[in-house]
């Protein structure tokens, strides 16, 4: 199981994209104790992502369907990554806008978190549409 991991790059990066956004999400709730759950301005993240509790569930969320499909064979993860890049390219797109104190910013989107979900889109879209691609011989 572990070497279709290894050598299928839509199951590694859903796997490590996945975990990668379950922690954020995780964590998230560390910084956002006191926040209300739609709260335009969240706590923030490095000094430079806000988080609110809706993001961080959205985060887990897709983070644990990317961990999930991950563990499933190349063609579902691949699946997983190009939808959930799509997504996050959405979220990008919504950030760029929705103001950052607007009352309409229920995911306390910023630029640095639209960077993020525009950085993650790229990678996901990338992979899910481009790699672990073969051609039939005839």
């Amino acid at each position: 199981m572990l070497s279709g991991l290894l050598f299928s790059r839509n199951r590694f990066i859903g796997l490590v994209g996945g975990v990668f956004f379950v922690l954020l999400g995780a964590g998230g709730f560390l910084l956002t104790g006191g926040t209300r759950f739609f709260e335009s301005e969240g706590g923030v993240l490095f000094t430079l992502i806000e988080l609110n509790p809706a993001q961080n569930v959205v985060h887990l969320l897709l983070g644990a369907v990317l961990v999930i499909t991950a563990l499933r064979p190349t063609p579902v993860a691949a699946l997983s990554n190009a939808i959930i890049g799509t997504i996050f390219l959405a979220l990008g797109i919504l950030g760029l806008f929705v103001h950052e104190n607007d009352t309409l910013n229920v995911l306390a989107l910023s630029s640095w978190g639209n960077a993020l979900h525009f950085a993650s889109a790229a990678v996901l879209l990338g992979v899910g549409l481009g790699a672990d691609r073969t051609t039939k011989e005839n």
